[in-house]
């Protein structure tokens, strides 16, 4: 038979802890990584099956492999140990996962870290500036930040360069499509001028954003491209200036417009850019732009 004090201390004994906050974020992560890479197919990423694989999906030194992390340090998060990740990590393990905006928002979520890319649905481009951009057509327009972000843009302007609907959310940024899309590449007429000066207005921008991840994860996306090196090593800063430029459409030709920025608020951030055609040839091709954008 216990006695009082037995019952006492049994009583006030504390209660066994099942974690803490930080140890169930770590473990959820780990099934939610397990869980997306056991659903994806090797051939969806250009590795061959095998005959031997028993693991569904890929083999977590794949993912490894294609995120260019380590094995060890990727078996330990899908481990649920404690270690730090980087921002530039959580976003080569959403490319390779192929996370859609709502799982790689909650990769993030569960990470205890800030995505850095613009989202899906910026809050601060409210439906009054969506409402504009859409009464700014069939001149092209969009909405970007200092870094080059497009966080919004109309129609035209979807397929002015490229079809911009065909590229990830994450991946819209006017200086990174310089290099890595083939059609927006050869829509600008002057490519080495406009280069050139991107990564000089980049440059002049950043200057304040020196430690914000979302500035370093870009430059070093951009480092991997020599010309783009060449241009930044250069060191060259210029002001935001409205400029003529020209571009040659895939589906309706030669396209010259004057660019004009509006400022959305005191701070040299995000502006809406807008594109007026320089002569009436250029107008009635984007006014035909329109019309095809209209069309799909």
């Amino acid at each position: 038979m216990a006695t009082m004090a037995q019952v006492t201390k049994q009583e006030t004994a504390p209660a066994r802890s099942h974690g803490t906050g930080a140890e169930v974020r770590r473990h959820e992560l780990a099934a939610f990584l397990r869980s997306r890479r056991e659903r994806i197919a090797p051939e969806e990423v250009g590795l061959p099956r095998g005959r031997r694989r028993r693991t569904p999906g890929l083999r977590r030194e794949e993912v490894a492999q294609l995120s260019a992390v380590g094995v060890t340090w990727y078996t330990w998060l899908e481990q649920g140990r404690d270690i730090q990740v980087s921002v530039q990590v959580l976003d080569a393990l959403a490319r390779t996962l192929m996370l859609d905006a709502t799982e790689r928002a909650h990769l993030f979520q569960l990470s205890g870290t800030v995505d850095p890319t613009p989202a899906l649905i910026c809050p601060s481009v409210t439906p009054a500036l969506r409402a504009m951009l859409e009464q700014l057509e069939p001149y092209p327009a969009s909405i970007q930040n200092s870094r080059y972000d497009i966080l919004a843009h109309n129609r035209t302007l979807g397929l002015l360069l490229c079809d911009l609907e065909a590229v990830p959310p994450e991946d819209r940024n006017c200086i990174l499509l310089s290099y890595t899309n083939e059609d927006w590449r050869n829509s600008i007429v002057h490519l080495e001028d406009t280069r050139r000066l991107m990564a000089a207005r980049l440059r002049a921008a950043m200057a304040g954003h020196l430690t914000e991840p979302a500035w370093k994860m870009l430059l070093k996306r951009l480092r991997e491209y020599p010309e783009f090196c060449e241009a930044w090593e250069r060191h060259e800063v210029v002001a935001a200036h409205s400029k003529r430029k020209e571009f040659l459409n895939r589906l309706v030709g030669r396209v010259v417009v004057d660019q004009s920025e509006l400022w959305l608020g005191p701070e040299l951030g995000s502006r809406m850019v807008t594109y007026v055609p320089a002569d009436e040839d250029s107008r009635v091709r984007l006014e035909r732009l329109h019309e095809i954008a209209l069309g799909r």
